[in-house]
Order: C-alpha cells, then sequence, then structure tokens
C-alpha cells in the first residue's frame, strides 16, 4: 500500500492555532514539506488579537467589579435601616442606653445689686443711723493721717446746726436729721456734717443751691475750743445719695485760713473723703444683706 502524504486526510490530525499541543501542518498543502510561512503568520496575528481583546475585556469586567464593590459599600454605610434591614443605630444626641440626653434651658445670673439702690431713698435705706454708726472709734486715720475725734451731735432740726445760707437750703429741700462730728489735728480742727434727706433728689438740689456761705456750724466742747467763729475758714459741700455732707475747717482762736495752710485743706478734704466712704459702706453692707437672703 503506497503511505499517504500529509495533506490527503485519513487519520492525520488538523492543527488547531486554539488547541494545545495540536500538530502545525508544515507541508502547507504544499506537498513540497516546506512549511507554509504565510498562513503561519496569519495563524499568529489571529492569536495576538485575540489576545489583546481578551486582555481589554478583562479590564472593563474589573473596573466594573470595583464599581459594583464601592456601590455596595457606599450603600451599607449610607442606606437607611429599612434598606440595611439592621435595627436603627442611636443618633449622636441620644445616651449610651438609647434614651435621648437631657437637655436644660439656658439660665442667666441675676445681675449684682447696686449698692446706691440702698440709701437713695428712706424707703430701701434701713440700716441703723446715727453719730456712732456714722464716726465710729476715737480717732480717724485717713491717707496717712490720724485725727482725734471730739464732740458729736445728731439733731431733726437741721437749720439750728447750720449758720449762713445753708439752714434756708436744708429747710427747703426737706432735711429730716443733720449728724455732726469735729476732729482735731496739729492746731486744725474741722467739723464735718452730714444731712440726711429722704430721696437722693432732693439731695442733688439742696448740693446745687448750697454757695459759699452755705456753712455747717462748727461744732466745739469736750476739749475743742471755738474755731471759725467770724474768722476765715475753709468749707466743702458734695452729696452721695440721699445723704449731702459739709465740711467747715480752720484754726482755733480766730486765725483766718489762707491759700497756703495745707494742712486746713487736707484735714478737710480727708473729714469730706471719710464721709463719703461711710454713706458708701452703708449702701454695700445693706446690699449684702440683700443679697444673701
Amino acid at each position: 500500500m503506497r503511505p499517504m502524504s500529509f495533506g490527503q486526510g485519513g487519520s492525520q490530525s488538523q492543527w488547531d492555532p486554539w488547541k494545545p499541543h495540536s500538530q502545525q501542518p508544515w507541508n502547507g498543502g504544499g506537498g513540497d514539506g516546506t512549511p507554509d510561512w504565510a498562513a503561519l503568520a496569519e495563524a499568529s496575528e489571529s492569536r495576538n488579537k485575540r489576545r489583546r481583546l481578551l486582555f481589554v475585556g478583562g479590564g472593563v469586567l474589573a473596573t466594573v467589579a470595583v464599581g459594583a464593590a464601592v456601590a455596595m459599600a457606599v450603600m451599607s454605610a449610607g442606606g437607611d435601616d429599612d434598606a440595611r434591614g439592621g435595627p436603627a443605630q442611636p443618633s449622636a444626641s441620644a445616651s449610651a442606653s438609647g434614651s435621648a440626653a437631657p437637655s436644660f434651658a439656658p439660665t442667666t445670673a441675676p445681675p449684682p445689686l447696686d449698692p446706691k439702690d440702698f440709701i437713695a431713698s428712706a424707703k430701701k435705706d434701713t440700716a441703723p443711723l446715727s453719730a456712732d454708726t456714722l464716726f465710729p472709734g476715737a480717732q480717724l486715720t485717713m491717707t496717712g493721717n490720724v485725727y482725734k475725734k471730739g464732740p458729736t451731735a445728731d439733731t431733726k432740726n437741721c437749720a439750728s446746726a447750720a449758720q449762713g445760707t445753708l439752714a434756708k437750703v436744708l429747710t427747703d429741700n426737706g432735711c429730716t436729721r443733720l449728724i455732726r462730728a469735729t476732729y482735731t489735728k496739729d492746731g486744725v480742727a474741722a467739723t464735718v456734717g452730714v444731712a440726711v434727706f429722704d430721696t437722693e433728689a432732693q439731695a442733688t438740689k439742696a448740693k446745687g443751691q448750697a454757695d459759699k456761705k452755705s456753712i455747717v456750724r462748727p461744732l466745739t466742747g469736750d476739749g475743742v475750743k471755738d474755731f471759725c467763729n467770724g474768722a476765715v475758714c475753709r468749707s466743702t459741700t458734695n452729696s452721695y445719695g440721699r445723704y449731702a455732707y459739709f465740711t467747715i475747717s480752720g484754726f482755733p482762736g480766730g486765725k483766718n485760713v489762707t491759700t497756703k495752710d495745707t494742712s486746713v485743706f487736707r484735714t478737710g478734704d480727708d473729714l469730706a473723703a471719710f464721709a463719703f466712704g461711710q454713706i458708701r459702706r452703708r449702701g454695700e453692707a445693706q446690699a449684702s444683706a440683700a443679697a444673701n437672703q
């Protein structure tokens, strides 16, 4: 029997470029044993083209898979409870036990009490008042100066403790009381007088109506000789709350005061400052007591 030649059928297997280990047709149907190079090149090109398509297709599938995973993650993190099918999560304002956190209404501290309100009228200024409460102790120390306290006086007849135009000023504005005290230091004597009114408006008006001839009467006795009786002296006038306060200072024996007598001016200023401080402390003490009730 004559042997079959390649390419003529029979049991000879055909070469499949996509099937591993398949036999390549080297004769290419030419019958001379020479490989068909054109067919081989065409098969190689087809194989490379399909591989590129597979790579591209695989990249698309991978991108779709990643996008789907991200979408699922977003849905899992941001979906509502019905979509997840899980229990509702506690909100930020809920406590660990699941109950709502307590809320508190804003509070405002009450404004502090004004001490001056308690000395602005007789209705609120009810603390004890006397010469001893206004002028306590046996001496007074102000700005490093020590003054010895002399006689004190307390009268409801304000005009009797005033001289010059002050008597009329006090009476016209409803003065109800005039408390005085005299202090001495190094040959200088001074009297401070505190006039009491029912309202702050009355005290302020009395201060405004007082002039250079509105003078509190000097208080003498208990070792204090007459002073400012016909002699030139230095006086001051002021008010705070429902109180007006006055000073007169000079030399015992009738000596006139001049602008060079700084000790006289200093004594009057110290007593005026002391009177103001005592009145202010009355307001502070009553405001503190009211706040603690």
